[in-house]
């Protein structure tokens, strides 16, 4: 039976990036080693580095423009801590919309005065606000564009004349933005780009070096990027694979063109959610919905287990909501194909027959 992979992280890649980086597991550039057991040093990696990091430039129009790609370990957890130690002298700016971006927040607080310009805390963190002030003497000016577990998005990105960082893990390279107006974005790779293990940081680098404190080596941007993301051993299957990713995503077109293919699975689905009696949206307003990850709940819970038993004859799999929320959640990041969310669609209408 065909799986439907829903899940929110790690989630579903393309099979063919499947298949080419299992065949350099075993047999790597028909080297006759494996891709995890080589030297990251030796040519055949340093070349996978070097394409992954272009790559990535390309895609957000930022190479030639004073930034640097890296790939960096600790997942954007640790770039909570990153970001606030390379950046923040001694004010920044966060907006608060969901539990990753209150992470990032406590992490600033160890380094200096944060300042939360925003938060729909109070209600669970089911909009995102809007029409808040930045104060133009904060160090920058930190968002997350996407909040996975509560199923928000930021569709439309504040003007200010400070740094804006952006923490873009679950939804970076799925639409077209203005990645110029970024001064520093971040991203677990294991969202759109790749397995766990890898978290891609582009950071302008004249944006850096301002801070008074000494930076631990591990730490530090500018140490990072003086050694091509090669400081430490770097996570070699993790890079593979989201240089594939990047790959397959070129090759399909780009970001514009799996934005309009995300854009047609989000509407199936949302449509959905509102025509159905059984069914109810998390999100408060529908222009705060997330494209990558859609919330919602049953209005009926003695039907439950009938749904549940429907999406796992259907194949479908990792859609339950997360542990805080609940309900159930649909991740359709891009590798996800229109035809899952298709299926998930006739599974909703075919219980509400049912019912």
């Amino acid at each position: 039976m065909k799986k439907h992979n829903f899940s929110a992280g790690p989630c579903i890649l393309p099979q063919s990036v499947l298949q080419k980086s299992a065949e350099a597991v075993l047999n790597f550039n028909n080297s006759g080693l494996s891709l995890i057991e080589i030297s990251h040093r030796s040519k055949d990696f340093v070349e996978v580095m070097d394409n992954a990091r272009n790559l990535a430039l390309e895609h957000l129009g930022l190479q030639n423009k004073g930034y640097h790609a890296l790939y960096l370990q600790g997942g954007a957890s640790l770039e909570f801590l990153m970001v606030a130690y390379n950046l923040l002298e001694k004010k920044a700016a966060y907006l608060n919309t969901g539990t990753w971006s209150d992470k990032a927040i406590k992490e600033a607080k160890l380094l200096g005065e944060v300042v939360e310009v925003a938060t729909s805390k109070s209600d669970n963190f089911n909009f995102v606000p809007k029409n808040y002030s930045i104060p133009e003497d904060a160090d920058y000016f930190h968002c997350t564009s996407n909040n996975t577990i509560f199923g928000t998005q930021i569709r439309t990105f504040p003007e200010t004349k400070i740094p804006m960082i952006c923490d873009m893990s679950s939804d970076i390279f799925s639409r077209q933005l203005d990645f110029s107006k970024f001064s520093l974005i971040y991203a677990g790779a294991q969202k759109n780009m790749g397995p766990a293990g890898t978290t891609l940081v582009v950071v302008k680098e004249d944006i850096l070096g301002k801070v008074s404190r000494a930076i631990p080596s591990m730490l530090n941007y500018k140490v990072h990027i003086d050694k091509e993301s090669m400081f430490n051993t770097p996570a070699v299957f993790s890079v593979y694979v989201s240089l594939l990713t990047l790959e397959w995503l070129k090759d399909l077109g780009g970001i514009s063109a799996i934005e309009k293919v995300n854009n047609q699975k989000a509407e199936l689905l949302y449509n959905e959610i509102d025509r159905n009696p059984l069914f109810e949206g998390f999100v408060a307003n529908i222009e705060d919905r997330s494209k990558m990850n859609a919330t919602f709940n049953l209005n009926n819970d003695e039907l439950k287990a009938t749904f549940d038993d429907h999406l796992k004859q259907a194949g479908i799999n990792g859609l339950n909501g997360h542990r805080s929320v609940g309900g159930y959640r649909a991740s359709m990041y891009n590798a996800l194909p229109l035809e899952s969310v298709q299926v998930l669609v006739d599974v909703m209408q075919a219980v509400e027959k049912g019912a």
